[in-house]
């Protein structure tokens, strides 16, 4: 049995001492061995042009699928970090509450560990995509944008088209044709979202107090019971 994790603990990020690690980060699951090679980073002035050209050649010799795959999850990242997903998940489980410190930064772990959960998740279809070959040809970001707004709602921190659109350099109209395709080539069900599943996060936002978002919750929800809103 091999254990891909790291040699032992390092504390390096909290002191000046030197990483004592040797074997890096551990191996990325989605990546076919792609991630345990080694890489050649581009620096400045003179030795820029070789250190592309090196760069190029290496991408080149990598397989497609774990091209693909590597684009895609550089995607997944920037986006969720354009989209602010470790704040709207902490604001889920503090809001305005006035809660102890501890207990925000108990939450804010808790959000951090939600959006691992998150770029997993996207990942892991993603990847199911690939594999799946449903979606050859169609543009790489807008898959992996599709991925993300499909992870988002299946954790329970559901965002737009036009939020997902916005964090991304694809149109929502792209977007949009590989969420359907994604959703049919995997068979994937997804709970209907409402305007009331972005009510604390929007009102959280505003930094309105948590009576003013449950209030707003309850009546976003009644407009759906009545019908007077559609979705």
């Amino acid at each position: 049995m091999v254990d891909v994790g790291t040699e032992w603990r390092s504390f390096s990020n909290e002191n000046s001492s030197a990483d004592p690690s040797r074997v890096g980060a551990p191996e990325n699951p989605f990546l076919g061995g792609a991630d345990l090679t080694t890489s050649i980073a581009v620096g400045h002035g003179n030795s820029s042009t070789t250190g592309h050209s090196l760069a190029n050649t290496q991408r080149k010799n990598m397989s497609t699928e774990d091209r693909q795959m590597s684009q895609g999850l550089g995607v997944i990242r920037e986006m969720s970090a354009r989209i602010h997903l470790p704040k709207s998940i902490e604001s889920r489980f503090c809001g305005n509450l006035g809660l102890h410190h501890n207990i925000q930064a108990a939450a804010t772990r808790i959000a951090k560990k939600a959006v691992e959960l998150d770029l997993d998740g996207a990942a892991k279809i993603f990847k199911d995509v690939l594999d799946s070959k449903a979606l050859r040809g169609k543009n790489n970001e807008a898959q992996a944008a599709a991925c993300l707004y499909i992870a988002c709602r299946k954790e329970g921190v559901p965002r737009t088209f036009k939020e997902i659109c916005a964090a991304s350099r694809v149109s929502k109209k792209e977007i949009g044709r590989c969420f359907k395709l994604i959703i049919k080539s995997l068979e994937t069900s997804l709970e209907q979202i409402t305007s009331a599943d972005f009510m604390s996060r929007f009102c959280g936002n505003l930094g309105l107090h948590h009576n003013i978002q449950a209030a707003a919750t309850r009546i976003a929800k009644k407009a759906v019971e009545l019908d007077l809103v559609a979705g």
